[in-house]
């Protein structure tokens, strides 16, 4: 038995997630070397940014505010916004092409389906995806699926999305959808508090990094810690982590796997890796083909792109992005 979550974008971690790579890309635009570390916080009608940025860039604060109202739909939000510079004992680090911060990284790939991602997680993806379709609202949708049978139990919960209504998506979507297998519902719980319309951050608080899981592969794979939004590609974090899954996925395919694991770790100021693996099937493999400083990565990856705040939405790994 295995279980994944996924949240629709309108979830108040989401919203958070959304805000600082939008304002990472507002950066990217104007100037390709910018540095941010942008951390968002939101809920109850007011909004609170803080980090560091150093950039030639110009995003003025009624800029972030416009950003804030556009994502929340809000326009009555409070912002109040905190910025400075990097920290020059950071920046003498990175400066000589050395990463960031220090971190274990992850990457992931498997057969289970043309995404590479879990089963589970994928299923839980899409069909949170789908619902948002019709119900553009805070949601969350989780999967419980049994590899030897094919049965599953699922989870819903919409705003503004009447018992029903869920119901029938879900069962469409299960039946309908051609390159999903046939999967038998065991057990569906839709609103099972009840049906709610007070969402995002009208009903709770979001901070940004705080759905890893999600970002990332579902519970099924490790994390290596490092949340991704808000980070420009300096921070290894972020773009080691791509790089993870990029090897992971180039394996995948290069050995016909099933499974590949990679794990990097970095030392803050150092440009190489203190570890470089690949797991494949169970099999260790040193990872010695590809070049894992941060400057290579991003110039492999193309990560200085102001492409980030559409990782926020729907995950970062397994949706048609350069590293896989």
């Amino acid at each position: 038995m295995r279980t994944a979550e996924c949240v629709s974008p309108m979830h108040p971690d989401k919203l958070c997630d959304r805000i600082s790579d939008t304002l990472l890309d507002l950066h990217l635009k104007q100037d390709p070397n910018s540095r941010v570390a942008i951390e968002t916080c939101g809920g109850m009608g007011v909004v609170y940014i803080t980090g560091e940025v150093t950039s030639n860039a110009t995003v003025l604060g009624p800029e972030i505010v416009e950003v804030v109202k556009e994502i929340t739909k809000d326009e009555d939000i409070k912002v109040i916004i905190n910025i400075n510079e990097q920290s020059p004992e950071i920046a003498q680090g990175v400066d000589v092409g050395g990463a960031g911060d220090q971190g274990i990284m992850i990457g992931y790939a498997c057969n289970d389906n043309d995404d590479y991602v879990p089963q589970e997680y994928f299923l839980a993806r899409e069909l949170n995806r789908f619902i948002y379709d019709t119900y553009p609202y805070d949601g969350k949708t989780q999967v419980t699926l049994n590899e030897h049978s094919n049965s599953i139990r699922v989870v819903c919960s919409f705003q503004n999305a009447p018992k029903e209504k869920l119901e029938q998506l879900v069962k469409t979507f299960f039946s309908t959808n051609m390159f999903l297998p046939n999967y038998t519902i065991e057990s569906l719980h839709c609103n099972p508090a009840g049906d709610w319309k007070i969402g995002g951050f009208e009903a709770d608080a979001g901070l940004t990094g705080r759905k890893l899981a999600v970002d990332n592969y579902g519970p099924r794979v490790p994390l290596g810690g490092g949340a991704f939004s808000g980070k420009d590609s300096t921070k290894v974090d972020r773009s080691a982590a791509y790089m993870a899954r990029r090897i992971a996925v180039d394996y995948l395919k290069e050995y016909n796997a099933k499974e590949v694991v990679v794990r990097l770790a970095y030392a803050i100021g150092h440009d190489q890796p203190l570890e470089a693996t690949a797991i494949i099937d169970g099999s260790n493999v040193t990872i010695g083909e590809y070049d894992l400083s941060p400057q290579g990565i991003i110039d492999y990856l193309k990560l200085k792109t102001p492409n980030f705040a559409t990782t926020a939405r729907w995950g970062h790994m397994g949706n048609g992005f350069t590293w896989g």
